[in-house]
């Protein structure tokens, strides 16, 4: 038992400090900047953040909210990335335990959270993003063994064929990036999840864009990020996909 607290512990750690990269990584990489250099710095007054100012989330309480230095207010995003990052690796340690299969999915995890807020604020996903997934989820293969090449190759397809299929008929309503974004889930879940990921995906923004019509926070011609619902969907699907599955049979079933 005390093991395995110690366990959560680290995991939480980790999250947070990985929530602090993350963090770097929404905030340059669709500015261009690099990810290493300079280092971490107030973006208004350039100060460079010592380490006081780094502490993940608790810094933020300390500071007030505000830069140490020119007191510009600091979004409290930051905070927010990284407590998410730390309370969604717990989640994943709780569902895969200490195996090859939670490096994975805690990789995984901090792909998607970047993905998510980067398409929030910039419309984008970024090539380098999906590279990074597409490799480093060939990496994984053989490492975790969950399932082939093949497999991997075969959900690369179902993931980016199906949403390939609705670009064509949207007539590009459906964005290029979140196509190539599927193609890092079909590595990731491999065939069929990867495709159930992708509906749900579907299935959800379906339904969050018409309560956004109808409550009169979007219009018809407004844009929406899919990017989000894509990262949600693949969370959901290697966290609990099996047993939506089952429950969708045993209610089909049922009739």
């Amino acid at each position: 038992m005390t093991e395995w607290i110690y366990t959560v512990l680290i995991i939480a750690l980790l999250g947070l400090a990985a929530g602090s990269f993350l963090n770097v990584c929404i905030y340059r990489i669709p500015v261009g900047e690099s990810i290493v250099a300079p280092p971490s710095h107030c973006p208004v007054c350039q100060t460079r953040l010592k380490t006081p100012d780094l502490i993940p989330v608790l810094s933020y309480f300390f500071l007030k909210g505000r830069c140490r230095y020119c007191q510009t207010p600091i979004s409290p995003r930051y905070a927010l990335v990284e407590a998410l990052t730390a309370i969604l690796f717990i989640m994943v340690l709780y569902k895969f335990g200490v195996e090859a299969a939670l490096v994975k999915y805690l990789f995984a995890t901090a792909l998607i959270i970047t993905v998510t807020f980067i398409d929030l604020d910039h419309f984008i996903i970024p090539n380098g993003l999906v590279l990074t997934g597409i490799i480093a989820g060939l990496a994984f293969l053989p490492i975790t063994g969950e399932f082939s090449v093949l497999n991997a190759f075969l959900g690369i397809l179902s993931a980016s064929g199906f949403l390939l299929f609705l670009y064509i008929v949207s007539r590009g309503g459906m964005g290029i990036g979140d196509i190539k974004l599927a193609a890092v889930i079909g590595v990731f879940l491999g065939w069929p999840m990867s495709l159930f990921a992708v509906i749900l995906a579907c299935f959800i923004a379906g339904l969050v864009g018409i309560a956004l019509l109808l409550t009169g926070l979007k219009k018809r011609k407004d844009p929406i990020p899919f990017g989000p619902f894509l990262a949600f969907a693949t969370f959901a699907t290697f966290m609990w996909g099996q047993d939506m599955v089952r429950l969708y049979q045993k209610i089909v079933l049922s009739y």
